[in-house]
């Protein structure tokens, strides 16, 4: 098997069983995928053709597709020529394999055994050797059923089963699907253990929260925009806390997992010796390592599933001086269409956008921001977001933030656990036609003044500063940076929110600022520094000023290619070879 980081799936089912719809699912936000379908329409068949087409249908529109037809010896090309950066979806291997005994002549009731095991053995073969990221092939289950009556029947029953054997030696991973619910018959489901007990395909709509009851309500839905560069927007609400109600908080200096050091230095000593012909990745080789320790493996794969969720919180008082709530809001609209910057680089990266609405906070100049209660509430649902995510296949979660006042606020926390002076750390204010607004500047640095005057005296635990300073936002923030962690799971940051969530939860647990990659620091003096605390080092030094998460979206895919890089590269010749990583 080559270096590199694909994962092979193979899904077995009856017909009707739900098989395709849970392959579907598996490459569902991985950025490029090819549709490779193995049979088309039949003008003579109606009720094939609509068959066919239902498939198309469903299909998103940004895959690429490819009908090989009659051409059996196109998909063995097809493996051949995967890229690192793409995921084929096979389906499926049934209409493949009928094309192969038709090439053959195989039919006739003299020859049925005319092809041996060289369909089966060609295809197993390209099948390891493959080079994408991600490789899920559909394959029909006949074995179950009574043996064929005709010759042809028995051969075709015969060579799948041939065929399905084969191919599931060389995956990763096997499943059966029956009545819609998957079993995995080798390896896991790669969505995580929640989606192993869900339906096998999940619908592109998605509930919104209802802010109410604080559960999911089922006749509020938000389709998924049409562009095709667009990978998606979702939208939740934050709960608002009951009266009475009652849960276990999260806890302060908890224990986290830590990223995997042996597999991060492996990663770092091979890079080293990459056949390349000049010094190597450069600037980039830290995200290399750092991918290694998170994924626990020498030979990182490159993320696949990449959620972004965008906070959004309108923040009362002079922080806000110079920002308007229904420019925030007009923005935030502008994500949920696919249109926008944030919309436009989460779609040229194959990012997936959740919008997530947190409500208002007070003017911390005056009052506590929210209530203790009101940021048990945030913390949880921060939590439960990260969960769902990675639950659900994402490898990597990215956060961003808009609303009025957002970033004055951020500079409020950092200040306070970072020890910095507040005016050093709030950055320009530009009005809606670019020009810099230095008296709604001054207006912030009074109210950020004033709000740490206030709460100075109080104790400096997280949650009190949260409920001082932060608010929603940024208590949602933090409890998604602790659960992401909780599961192993990275976390880009680029701006002062984000900064400042990681700041309040290292008091919760230390090890979280080990699972953050900070590509950008956007040239915001409160995100230096607060970064510096952390102990991040920006991997590039793009100086965007795009909106919090924007520069994480934008260098996405350089990041990505560092990965490609290093999966795909051999060693130099003569260079030892360290061991492959498992699941590599």
């Amino acid at each position: 098997m080559s270096e590199q980081s694909a994962r092979r799936f193979l899904v077995l089912g009856g017909i009707r069983s739900g098989k395709s719809e849970l392959a579907e699912n598996l490459v569902s936000g991985t950025g490029t995928v090819r549709y490779v379908a193995t049979a088309g329409a039949s003008g003579d068949d109606p009720g094939w053709t609509a068959r066919v087409e239902a498939h198309r249908t469903r299909r998103p529109a940004g895959w690429a597709t490819e009908e090989i037809g009659s051409d059996p010896d196109r998909l063995i090309t097809l493996l051949a020529e995967a890229k690192p950066d793409e995921a084929l979806l096979v389906d499926d291997l049934g209409g493949w394999l009928t094309a192969s005994l038709d090439a053959a002549g195989a039919w006739s009731d003299e020859a049925p055994e005319a092809l041996g095991h060289q369909p089966a053995t060609s295809l197993a073969a390209a099948v390891r050797d493959c080079s994408a990221s991600l490789l899920v092939l559909v394959s029909p289950e006949v074995g179950l059923s009574v043996v064929p009556p005709t010759a042809a029947g028995r051969l075709f029953a015969d060579a799948i089963g041939e065929v399905n054997k084969a191919v599931a030696a060389a995956c990763d991973g096997v499943a059966f699907v029956v009545a819609g619910q998957p079993t995995w018959l080798k390896g896991t489901d790669p969505r995580g253990a929640a989606a192993a007990a869900a339906p096998a395909f999940t619908p592109v709509t998605h509930p919104a929260i209802s802010p109410a009851a604080g559960v999911a309500d089922a006749s509020a839905q938000v389709a998924t925009p049409a562009p095709a560069t667009w990978a998606g927007a979702e939208t939740a609400t934050l709960p608002v806390v009951e009266a009475g109600e009652a849960a276990q908080p999260i806890a302060v200096g908890m224990y986290l997992p830590m990223p995997d050091e042996p597999s991060s230095a492996a990663a770092g000593e091979r890079l080293a010796r990459l056949d390349v012909p000049g010094a190597g990745l450069g600037a980039l080789a830290p995200v290399v390592t750092f991918a290694a320790g998170t994924q626990r493996q020498e030979i990182p794969r490159p993320w696949q599933t990449v959620q972004m969720f965008l906070l959004h919180a309108d923040h009362a008082g002079g922080v806000a001086a110079g920002d308007s709530p229904a420019e925030s809001a007009r923005r935030l609209e502008a994500v949920e269409r696919g249109e926008g910057v944030w919309a436009l680089l989460a779609g040229a990266a194959g990012v997936g956008v959740q919008t997530v609405r947190v409500g208002g906070a007070a003017a911390v100049e005056e009052a506590d921001a929210m209530s203790d209660a009101e940021v048990d509430a945030a913390l949880r649902y921060g939590w439960q977001l990260a969960e769902s995510a990675v639950d659900a296949g994402t490898d990597l979660i990215v956060i961003g933030s808009g609303g009025a006042g957002a970033d004055a606020v951020a500079a409020a926390v950092i200040a306070l656990t970072a020890n910095g002076e507040a005016a050093a750390l709030l950055g320009r204010v530009f009005t809606a036609d670019g020009r810099i607004d230095d008296l709604a500047w001054m207006r912030r640095c009074a109210a950020v003044r004033d709000a740490l005057h206030r709460v100075r005296p109080h104790a400096r635990d997280p949650r009190t500063i949260l409920a001082a300073l932060g608010g929603p936002d940024h208590a949602v923030a933090t409890g998604m940076l602790l659960g992401a962690v909780s599961r192993r799971t990275p976390v880009l940051l680029d701006g002062p929110v984000g900064i400042a969530a990681a700041l309040v939860a290292r008091d919760f647990g230390a090890q979280t600022r080990h699972w953050i990659l900070l590509p950008d620091t956007g040239g915001h003096p409160g995100v230096r520094l607060g970064a510096d605390v952390l102990g991040l080092s920006p991997v590039l030094d793009l100086k965007l000023g795009l909106g919090e998460g924007a520069a994480a979206l934008a260098a996405l895919p350089t990041l990505r290619s560092a990965l490609t890089l290093a999966a795909t590269l051999p060693t130099a010749p003569g260079a030892a070879a360290l061991p492959t990583a498992p699941g590599v």
